[in-house]
């Protein structure tokens, strides 16, 4: 059972697209019911929803190093580490309840620079 419904899933993946429609380079691939969002045509971020029937709207984020241990053992609540992707430092962020999207801004902004090299990145800055 989930804590959310298809009226979340839905708002959830508008603001997702919203916020990396400002990043530049960015591409989105729809999936079995998922979004990945790319960059240089890498992964950045994915949108999953009830992936493996773990009950979770959730997006995943790839994370530099020690910032999915630090947000995972801060606020288990809200964060978790992914499967799969886990064990590389991708940290998953829940989107049912009440998500702090100003954080989860950062977190895509953080995950893009991983991908996007310099002159996007530069691009961005200016």
């Amino acid at each position: 059972m989930t804590g959310w419904g298809e009226q979340d899933r839905r708002a959830a993946e508008e603001r997702l697209r919203t916020i990396v429609a400002d990043l530049p380079g960015t591409s989105a691939e729809e999936s079995h019911g998922h979004v990945g969002f790319f960059v240089r045509g890498k992964r950045f971020a994915w949108l999953l929803v009830n992936h493996h029937d773990d009950g979770r709207l959730a997006v995943w984020v790839k994370a530099p190093p020690g910032e999915q241990e630090a947000l995972v053992s801060s606020a288990p609540e809200h964060y978790f580490v992914p499967p799969y992707l886990g064990t590389r430092g991708w940290l998953g962020v829940r989107l049912d309840g009440e998500p702090d999207w100003g954080e989860i801004t950062g977190l895509l902004d953080q995950g893009w620079r991983l991908n996007a090299g310099s002159r996007l990145r530069a691009e961005l800055d200016s």
